[in-house]
């Protein structure tokens, strides 16, 4: 591995790489199970439901809802990263967590069915039928429809912005009040400087992105490619403001960049958080000082977009 000036602060991880493979997978993800602490949070609720996704079967997720919360309330549709083959982790479900209690807002947090077993479009089509159903079901889950705000870290970004655009193509009323997307991947091309430049970086690198398409199996001549590599869609109006946070040492880096361009060249606010002396998946390191001030960040924009959305 080459020598990246990675800050200590997150070490083991910045010397460790997940060995991505279908036989790594079959062995790893049956065993990354709901962490049970999620229920014992004193100032949260936390519910699980299952909706119905486009081909009927049943999807779960969890509504986390701080317990002040009075009336119909804001909603982040929270989607985990994870390379659309490994579900979540510890640190999703604590971000989750903390969104909920210092934004003030339910987070719905989707566990989408997994590639390879379920290939492209599997998983954005569960993550569209979470959105529909929490806006369909609003009153009863206690959401403000007008206050409804999605994101996710990696390829939950890439879920979440595929969500946006098929909303705004399927005509759905839907308004997003932001999009939140640290470490995103959105070039599904994989030819970026960054990409070119960073093939051996630790917890991810283009390196294992070169082996994730065909677990997907996606195929660009499918109409609805374009929601897996966002940046080449022809058009981004309709499209929320955007939180846009790049880790430096990261082959996904070029990719928050190019988005962001493209959504301001559209007339879109961008607020974009270039992190220094950081790798991808950096915040799995909670206690690190750059991963309290990237979650506080991301906390601060939210607050912002939901209380000027109302």
């Amino acid at each position: 591995m080459a020598k990246y000036k990675i800050n200590r602060e997150f070490f083991p991880f910045s010397h460790f790489t997940p060995p991505i493979s279908e036989k790594f997978l079959k062995m790893a993800v049956p065993h990354m199970k709901t962490p049970k602490y999620i229920w014992r949070d004193k100032e949260l609720d936390v519910s699980r439901h299952e909706f119905e996704s486009y081909d009927g079967e049943k999807i779960e997720c969890f509504l986390i809802s701080p317990k002040a919360l009075i009336g119909n309330a804001p909603c982040l549709i929270y989607i985990h990263g994870g390379g659309f083959v490994l579900a979540a982790a510890g640190y999703h479900y604590k971000n989750a967590m903390r969104y909920a209690k210092e934004v003030g807002c339910k987070v719905l947090f989707v566990n989408y069915r997994l590639a390879p077993k379920h290939p492209h479009p599997v998983f954005f089509e569960d993550c569209y039928a979470a959105m529909y159903w929490a806006y369909d079901n609003a009153d009863t889950l206690g959401i403000d429809t007008s206050r409804i705000g999605i994101g996710g870290d990696s390829a939950g970004s890439t879920l979440a912005v595929g969500v946006c655009l098929m909303a705004r193509d399927r005509q759905h009323p839907i308004k997003f009040a932001f999009q939140m997307l640290p470490y995103p991947f959105l070039d599904a091309r994989n030819n970026s400087e960054s990409c070119k430049k960073y093939m051996d970086t630790p917890m991810w690198n283009s390196t294992l992105s070169s082996r994730i398409a065909p677990m997907t199996k996606v195929d660009r001549n499918n109409p609805n490619y374009i929601y897996y590599s966002p940046v080449e869609a022809e058009s981004f109006e309709g499209l929320p403001s955007a939180y846009i946070e790049t880790a430096e040492f990261d082959c996904l880096h070029d990719d928050g960049i190019l988005y962001a361009e493209k959504l301001r060249a559209a007339g879109i606010e961008v607020t974009l958080n270039e992190t220094q002396g950081t790798m991808h998946g950096f915040d799995i390191m909670q206690k690190a000082k750059t991963s309290k001030a990237a979650l506080e960040a991301r906390i601060e924009f939210m607050k912002r977009c939901f209380l000027t959305d109302k």
